[in-house]
């Protein structure tokens, strides 16, 4: 093929009287505003489906008769005006803090959330999963709360890869390249119309990355792509593919982004007040933070560190070790040594800084413990996976128990406007309310879904099982002819599922623990259930393996040859290349949706967030949000949360308590229908679980959470560190210096109590004890006594803390402590006291290492 002289882009060309229609298609607020959608599949649905919902496309590829058409069309104009209407008034409200449920006080400036992947719509192929989507329901919901915020990621030549199956059920992979100026993005300019460009130091070499903008509502995404002329062969596919590529390839991706990105926005003159990492891949920014605040205010490393990390917040998403991006040293050396020297550190201080205190020379360098130590505060996803985040790294804390270590719990939620279906929306706004729309997380609104007539709410909700099934029928369809399928065996699609059959979908990103076998352990009880006489049921599979995980290939392709047996292959389907267009048709539509990972290795998960929105009931491990989630009212569970040492017994167990759940409690219920048909005590659970779910798992309680116990907390202590040529930051390091020097020589020298055997709950008891503090004055340090429950292993379990007393100084120089308290429980109890650093910047926990326990010797 010829290589083009030069290349221009060509944008669509529209009547004058048409041209708002490019104005919206290159905003994708029109993924979430029914109207919007509507809009452009009025110009041409059926071209619209093709085009996989991509109406920047869809304007260039229809006909110049079309257009002459719609411009005489008095109703297509007043549709199309009425939603630039809307997008005008929509876009105009300025990004503020001053929400009512928030503390704005203090807080100003915006915060720039920094992703690897974004899934906003299928027409924008750069995410693979849930990671991906959670970010752009992020800042969906951002954007409609106004809240000021800026996106930053990578824009994806070749996105995340096709998927389809080989006639032996094997996964294979396909990348098509993205045409950028087809899609809903646009190249930043400067005032001469030349491309915005950055330059980050690659080991040696300068890589050079344009800046695209993708516009989402009221919030700018800005993507940075490499495959620019001025790049070397081997730096122009840094953003050609999502999660591939060796270890050299991931570290470059991730100094694009992180380097890369702080850059870019410095470049379009943004200064964000807080950097969101939402997982390690961005990771470096903190790096480049600290750059930038020893060049702006003449500071040292630490000093730098203090003010940068107090304006940084981390949220990790992987609940398992293996999960986490880790590089060899030598890959460190090779891209960061001009970095080491900016910073004025050594190597070995820069590796500490992704590493643990008792880390070997061989150590690798982590990216999430790398967030950690350059952030003010971090969150896991879930209740449980904040617990399992505190186990995982309280070896960052010394001394910190479990429970107090600095990682808190942000749930995940769903951008409802755009996952609940239309039909479900028509109905709840007209029972709910338009409130509804703009404030899901109200529970009082929620609880207005009792009041919707059981026929109204099962006929919507069978509606979009009926277009379920009929979508997955033309996807069997369509995987069949391309596998050269016969004419007659392509017919005989239309025997497969009913649309009025108990439908359990199953969907996500293939991997072994999730256990998507689990349903299969007994396939001839599996069959028995699906094929039961007048109660038979269906299950949708849908998902994608990482290109390079083959056990979860192998899943793929063992559950195709499962489901070809005669007496299943009426009742299961796999629909292909699993996107998010596929992800609506399915969460809409399921009666069940069917989650089975082994405990504690989902750190959240959203796709049962949605089905539930839409009327579907949660079937699922008693892990990730569905353990917080869950009651027996609204949904079931499997198991318990608990750890099997044989990890082929706990399956066995967990697939007959699963097996057990469908025999007796779901398809009974299901099928237990009325005079009218309609099954009644299943409607009473759907409703019960719309009204539990919808409000505690939105993305709008999600946004409030995260402003208010983090983005609004930290943009003050920046502003307050950065002040005055960063005098608080200074201020802060040195005291922080101080008290490392100090406190070798902290300790207890005596400690009392009227605690002994026999005292009564809640018996009002004196503690106090004595305690050294060197050069150190009680102005620096917390005292504290901690009591609870003791265990049988002698540790303290449920503790509350009490804040002792400075009640005078003795004439050696200790100081004296005391506090009154009580034991809140009867039974084994035990105290004891400890010594934390206290400065209103700082939590105790934060300084790690930095505690005295009572039993390190008095």
């Amino acid at each position: 093929m010829p290589r083009p002289y030069r290349t221009i882009s060509v944008v669509p060309s529209l009547p004058p009287r048409l041209k708002p229609l490019l104005e919206i298609a290159n905003n994708l607020w029109w993924s979430w505003n029914r109207d919007a959608v509507d809009l452009f599949r009025r110009l041409d649905a059926d071209l619209f489906e093709e085009l996989r919902h991509n109406p920047v496309a869809m304007l260039g590829r229809i006909s110049q008769a079309r257009l002459d058409d719609l411009r005489e069309d008095e109703g297509f104009l007043s549709h199309m005006d009425r939603v630039y209407r809307d997008l005008l008034a929509y876009v105009s409200v300025e990004p503020h803090w001053d929400e009512p449920d928030l503390s704005p006080q203090g807080c100003s400036g915006a915060v720039a959330y920094f992703s690897m992947e974004y899934g906003l719509s299928e027409a924008l192929p750069i995410y693979s999963g849930g990671l991906g989507v959670l970010s752009g329901d992020h800042l969906k919901t951002a954007s409609d709360m106004a809240m000021p915020m800026v996106g930053v990621g990578l824009l994806y030549q070749e996105g995340y890869f096709r998927q389809y199956l080989s006639a032996d059920g094997w996964q294979q992979e396909t990348y098509p390249a993205n045409d950028f100026h087809n899609m809903p993005v646009t190249l930043e300019r400067d005032e001469q119309g030349v491309p915005v460009t950055v330059r980050v130091s690659l080991s040696g070499r300068d890589v050079v990355a344009q800046i695209w903008r993708i516009q989402v509502g009221r919030v700018p995404l800005y993507m940075l792509d490499s495959s620019v002329e001025e790049n070397s062969p081997e730096d122009r596919p840094i953003t050609s593919k999502l999660y591939s590529g060796d270890l050299d390839m991931r570290i470059r991706q991730e100094m694009l982004l992180g380097i890369g990105g702080l850059r870019a926005l410095s470049a379009l003159g943004i200064d964000p007040a807080v950097c969101h990492m939402n997982e390690g891949h961005s990771a470096f920014l903190g790096l480049e933070r600290i750059r930038l605040a020893m060049q702006r205010h003449g500071i040292d490393f630490e000093t730098a560190r203090t003010l940068a990390s107090a304006g940084s917040v981390f949220t990790t998403h992987t609940p398992v070790p293996a999960g986490i991006d880790l590089f060899p040293p030598y890959l460190i050396d090779r891209y960061f040594g001009q970095m080491m020297q900016e910073l004025g550190i050594g190597r070995e201080e820069f590796l500490s800084l992704g590493r643990s205190a008792d880390a070997s020379p061989e150590t690798p360098f982590s990216m999430a413990v790398l967030a950690l130590s350059l952030s003010a505060s971090a969150n896991g996803v879930s209740q449980l996976h904040g617990q399992v985040a505190r186990q995982m790294w309280q070896s960052l804390w010394p001394g910190t128990p479990v429970g107090e270590v600095p990682i808190t719990a942000v749930t995940n939620g769903v951008h409802h406007r755009s996952w609940v279906s239309e039909d479900m929306a028509t109905l709840l706004l007209r029972h709910l309310g338009p409130r509804w729309l703009e404030n899901p997380a109200d529970s009082e609104l929620w609880q207005r879904v009792e009041r919707i007539p059981d026929d109204e709410l099962w006929l919507a909700h069978r509606r979009r099982r009926e277009r379920l099934v009929t979508m997955a029928r033309q996807t069997v369809a369509r995987q069949m002819r391309r596998r050269g399928a016969s004419q007659s065996d392509v017919d005989q699609v239309g025997e497969v599922l009913d649309a009025d059959v108990l439908t359990i979908g199953f969907a996500r990103r293939f991997a072994t623990y999730k256990r998507a076998l689990l349903l299969f352990r007994d396939p001839e009880r599996l069959s028995r259930i699906l094929n039961a006489p007048g109660r038979p049921v269906q299950i949708i599979f849908a998902g994608k393996a990482h290109p390079e995980d083959t056990p979860a290939k192998d899943l793929i392709r063992s559950l195709i040859h499962t489901i070809r047996r005669p007496d299943l292959v009426h009742r299961i389907v796999f629909l292909e290349d699993y996107d998010m267009a596929v992800a609506r048709y399915l969460v809409q539509g399921a009666d069940v949706w069917l989650n089975t990972p082994r405990w504690g290795q989902e750190a959240s998960g959203t796709s049962g967030m949605k089905a539930c929105m839409n009327g579907a009931i949660h079937l699922s491990s008693f892990d990730g949000w569905w353990y917080e989630g869950y009651s027996p009212e609204i949904g079931w569970r499997i198991g318990s949360g608990e750890v099997y040492e044989d990890e082929n017994f706990g399956d066995q167990v967990e697939a007959e308590a699963l097996y057990d759940l469908l025999e007796k409690d779901i398809v009974p219920l299901f099928y237990d229908h009325g005079s009218n048909g309609i099954p009644h005590s299943w409607v009473a659970r759907m409703k019960r679980s719309m009204a539990a779910v919808g409000p505690r798992f939105n993305t709008q309680r999600m946004l409030y959470q995260y402003a208010d116990s983090m983005y609004c907390p930290a943009i003050r202590r920046h502003a307050r560190l950065g002040e005055h040529e960063a005098a608080g930051a200074i201020s802060l390091t040195e005291w922080v210096r101080r008290l490392r020097a100090a406190w070798p020589q902290v300790r207890f020298t005596d400690i009392h109590s009227e605690a002994q055997d026999g005292i009564s709950v809640r018996q009002e008891l004196v503690f106090g004890c004595v305690v050294y503090l060197g050069a150190l004055d009680p102005a620096d340090v917390v005292v504290q006594v901690c009591l609870g429950r003791a265990d049988a292993a002698g540790e303290i379990t449920d503790y509350h803390i009490v804040d002792m007393v400075h009640s005078g100084t003795e004439d050696d120089g200790n100081h004296v402590y005391k506090a009154n308290a009580q034991f809140d429980t009867s039974g084994l109890s035990g105290y004891t006291m400890r010594i934390l650093p206290r400065h209103p910047d700082v939590l105790g926990a934060q300084l790690p290492g930095l505690v005295r326990w009572a039993d390190e010797g008095v």
